[in-house]
């Protein structure tokens, strides 16, 4: 990928970068819309593809032996093949957006958990719609790994909260899959959480790691910060594994079988769609609740609210694309 290097976009402000990360990071807060789409919308996504398949353990080797003085060079060298800079802006932008957001969201899930969810609901089936254009399932290759791609989102939405546990294999293992999102536009990286059983709980940690960092400034306690930083350092870890690994495969899949993979990653949104109605049922018997037709039409509102968001984003990605 050293080509990336040799063919950069006209340069842009690290402001304009940071910005730009914020768009992304509020959309991979939210399941079912993209970041990857936003990239492509704001005109990055060919920069940000170049500089994540450009992570190699090479170029993270010749980084690290720039600690010796004799090897400074190459690994600026490095750096620069990653577009790290770049990388750094747009991070630092995402993780802004992230955590703001994923603190709304906790409120909301706990307090509204059907409209959020409903909300949730529109996003994941009007992604489903738009990307099945891109589908063709004329081959018993393409058929199969709808199926396959169905079957294995539906089986684990249905036991949300338990898909994977909570350890912190598990947690890593989240990390590494949510993270290969970012290569495809139109799948979430909060989606994939969300099969995995992860996403509130990830984002409740997210969370408390926060407030116990604000609380260490504000003079609290530092073993506050152990338990839910260890579990966001093992998210983050995860996701550093997948970007040498899940991302690059999931790459070369679409490169060789492409039809197959579209048809496996579309079909495993709609089997996604289960999540958010049994995370409502979950949310509703946990404070007392079950499910009446004021709820249900509630449901349906934030549903079309939320496809509606999405129709528009893929509206203007079109326009892009022409």
């Amino acid at each position: 990928m050293s080509k990336h290097t040799d063919e950069r976009p006209p340069s842009f402000s690290w402001l304009v970068v940071y910005l730009k990360g914020i768009c992304m990071g509020a959309a991979d807060a939210v399941p079912g819309v993209s970041g990857g789409t936003i990239a492509l919308i704001t005109g990055i996504y060919e920069r940000l593809i170049g500089a994540v398949t450009a992570i190699t353990p090479g170029r993270i080797k010749r980084v690290f032996r720039g600690v010796a003085p004799g090897n400074r060079d190459d690994a600026i060298a490095a750096m620069r093949e990653v577009d790290v800079g770049f990388l750094l802006a747009l991070g630092a932008g995402i993780a802004t957006a992230v955590v703001t957001i994923m603190r709304v969201l906790e409120i909301a899930i706990e307090q509204q958990p059907v409209p959020t969810f409903g909300f949730f609901f529109g996003l994941i089936a009007a992604s489903a719609v738009v990307l099945y254009a891109q589908v063709s399932l004329d081959g018993p290759r393409q058929i199969a790994a709808a199926i396959a791609g169905f079957s294995v989102a539906f089986i684990a939405s249905g036991t949300v909260g338990n898909a994977l546990g909570h350890s912190l294999p598990a947690t890593a293992l989240a990390g590494a899959v949510a993270v290969s999102a970012m290569i495809l536009p139109g799948i979430s990286g909060s989606l994939l959480l969300l099969i995995l059983g992860q996403y509130q709980y990830m984002t409740n940690t997210l969370n408390a790691f926060v407030d116990s960092l604000i609380g260490v400034v504000n003079g609290g306690s530092v073993a506050a910060v152990v338990e839910p930083g260890t579990v966001v350092v093992t998210f983050m870890g995860g996701a550093v594994v997948g970007l040498l690994t899940i991302a690059h495969a999931v790459r070369w899949a679409l490169e060789h079988y492409r039809r197959a993979t579209l048809a496996f990653l579309v079909s495993l949104i709609v089997g996604a769609l289960r999540a958010p109605v049994a995370k409502s049922s979950e949310q509703l018997a946990e404070l007392g609740q079950s499910w009446t037709t004021e709820l249900v039409v509630i449901f349906v509102a934030a549903a079309v609210v939320g496809a509606a968001l999405v129709l528009l984003v893929d509206r203007y990605t079109s326009v892009i694309e022409s």
